[in-house]
């Protein structure tokens, strides 16, 4: 019997939690019961640097059941990073994996499907929306803007699919040969290239606490989406200054006529508009290939992606970071 891992990263969610464990403590108990998965299965809260009672609680779950166990993060690393120390840490004990955030707004009931999936010979399993009804209209279409924009820009990305998914051991094993500090797992997973297949789910409402992807943490994620996987932008660049430069010419040409003809006066507001303009474009130019040094300010680092500061399991482990 195959061994399931759930890793579920966590940031401040003492609200959740308890009704986080209940139900996938129902969840898992009922795939074991069932001979679906092995009784060794485990439930995995990866902390991400909480400040509130977060691990004293995922403590307490481990105490009283060993079914849960927990990863506590030396500090805040993010949600990306915070699921990537979860499948690291796991990958050599487990399996498959699952990757669901804490607020359980993703379905649980189809974790069967999932499992059937995989035991088909499918190594990654991505959980997909049907809809995005119950998002607010600003929410619902940026989302939709943004997952246009990156298929724009040749970026490889599942429509409608978050981090809830399934991956099998190899499929890990060779995620971690992805070495880059710019996380984006979204669009890293599918450049593995095994065998995958897709489950459509009815996303739920949260039942406790806030969500804490903020506007402007969402519209970072999306900047590290698409810088971390294309130089299209640049090359958009290049392009729009080849574009300007003809614009130009072509004003060259108009000046010169305006000149010989005794009208050198006129044309005060388009030269002002001009300026104005093209200075705007050189500085948002500019920024878009900072954006790019500076992401390669960081991979050349190398700092560690994330710190285990204590990991809850029944070998003893040494610390581990990566």
């Amino acid at each position: 019997m195959e061994k399931l891992y759930l890793v579920i990263p966590c940031y401040n969610e003492e609200d959740v939690l308890a009704e986080t464990k209940d139900r996938l403590k129902i969840k898992m108990t009922n795939l074991i019961k069932n001979k679906v998965i092995s009784a060794h299965s485990k439930v995995v809260f990866v902390n991400d640097g909480s400040i509130d009672n977060t691990w004293n609680l995922i403590l307490d779950f481990h105490k009283k059941d060993k079914l849960f166990t927990g990863i506590n993060l030396s500090r805040n690393r993010g949600h990306q990073n915070a699921l990537l120390a979860g499948l690291m840490t796991v990958k050599d004990d487990a399996d498959m994996v699952i990757t669901l955030d804490c607020d359980l707004q993703d379905d649980i009931d189809v974790i069967d499907k999932f499992i059937e999936e995989y035991k088909i010979g499918n190594d990654i399993v991505y959980g997909v929306r049907k809809s995005r009804k119950k998002d607010t209209f600003f929410k619902r279409n940026s989302a939709l803007m943004l997952y246009k924009l990156m298929r724009l820009l040749g970026i490889e990305i599942i429509y409608n699919h978050a981090d809830y998914r399934l991956m099998s051991k190899r499929a890990i094993i060779e995620l971690e040969k992805f070495r880059e500090v710019n996380l984006f797992l979204r669009g890293i997973v599918p450049l593995i290239g095994y065998k995958y297949s897709i489950v459509y789910y009815d996303r739920q409402e949260r039942f406790a606490g806030k969500s804490k992807y903020s506007l402007k943490k969402m519209l970072s994620f999306a900047l590290d989406g698409i810088t971390s996987f294309t130089i299209k932008p640049i090359r958009f660049i290049v392009l729009l200054g080849f574009v300007i430069f003809l614009i130009s010419i072509m004003m060259l040409i108009y000046t010169l006529i305006r000149h010989f003809s005794g009208q050198t006066i006129i044309g005060w507001s388009s030269v002002m508009t001009s300026v104005w303009a093209i200075g705007g474009l050189q500085l948002f130019s500019i920024g878009i290939i900072g954006e790019y040094i500076g992401k390669i300010y960081l991979e050349t680092k190398a700092r560690p992606r994330y710190i285990i500061e204590e990991y809850l399991s029944d070998k003893k482990r040494n610390q581990n970071s990566n």
